[in-house]
């Protein structure tokens, strides 16, 4: 199948790749669509650089690959309120979501994925970490495939560590959401490609369903260290004008928070999942 002129350059073994050719400001043809959906499938990340877009464009891209959803624990923009703004003050100690996870995994249907443009950038620092979950599912041992199979997680957007980076967010909110709690297979299926994906993650996932949290507790401790294996991994850097557009199915992310006395702004449009199986 041709997709048009855009070029794919992977960046790492593990996962990513950079997609060149491509004005996202445009009207993208059919064809440049489906080769960023294929890209995005082969890689499971894809980044674009040199972009200036609008929230307007933005969104208008996004929704080429579905519909756009609203994320529940932070107040989108006034006057593009499906736009959540990513924001670390210069002030402000904690970083938005600065955990490795999957994003809104308490939610019955998670998001397929994600769309992240940097808006503003601290002079150095600031980096996001992408991790392959397929690949981490493959690498355990025959008998920890067995055992997980069919084992249900259990996943709260009350965690302590995820929860407390988004206070600083949540302060200026009339009301925050009360702790929402979901449960979803600890091995997925990917919907498109048929790829089972270990879908447990130390920002959301409190425990195993008809275990004891003694019980629990240790299993998801080794998975939680798993998934951080650096041969699993890749390192982004961002520069004015990059986009990021992840496979939440398959992979977790980590925004590093190395840039303590200065301020980042990230504008993320969230995708329409399904329900895990």
């Amino acid at each position: 199948m041709s997709f048009d002129a855009i070029k794919i350059n992977p960046l790492a073994p593990a996962l990513g790749a950079e997609i060149g050719g491509v004005d996202l400001s445009g009207d993208l043809s059919d064809g440049v669509i489906a080769g960023i959906r294929q890209a995005l499938l082969d890689h499971l990340v894809v980044f674009f650089r040199d972009q200036d877009i609008t929230p307007a464009q933005h969104l208008a891209f996004a929704r080429r690959f579905g519909e756009i959803v609203s994320y529940p624990m932070v107040t989108g923009l006034e006057d593009h309120p499906e736009i959540v703004p990513v924001v670390k003050l210069a002030d402000e100690t904690h970083n938005f979501g600065g955990i490795w996870h999957s994003d809104t995994t308490y939610l019955a249907e998670p998001p397929m994925g994600a769309i992240l443009v940097a808006r503003e950038l601290p002079p150095e620092g600031g980096d996001t970490l992408f991790a392959n979950m397929m690949m981490a599912f493959e690498a355990l041992s025959g008998g920890m495939k067995e055992m997980l199979s069919g084992l249900i997680a259990i996943n709260s957007s009350a965690k302590d560590a995820v929860a407390k980076s988004r206070q600083d967010r949540q302060k200026d909110m009339g009301d925050v959401p009360e702790p929402l709690v979901s449960e979803h297979p600890v091995v997925r299926t990917h919907p498109e490609s048929g790829n089972k994906a270990l879908y447990v993650n130390v920002g959301h996932t409190i425990g195993i369903k008809g275990m004891a949290m003694e019980e629990s507790a240790p299993i998801l401790e080794y998975l939680f260290q798993h998934q951080r294996r650096e041969d699993f991994a890749m390192r982004f850097q961002w520069r004015p004008g990059s986009i990021a557009f992840w496979d939440n199915r398959t992979t977790q992310h980590y925004p590093l928070n190395d840039y303590h006395g200065h301020k980042r702004v990230h504008h993320r449009v969230t995708l329409a999942g399904d329900v895990p199986v």
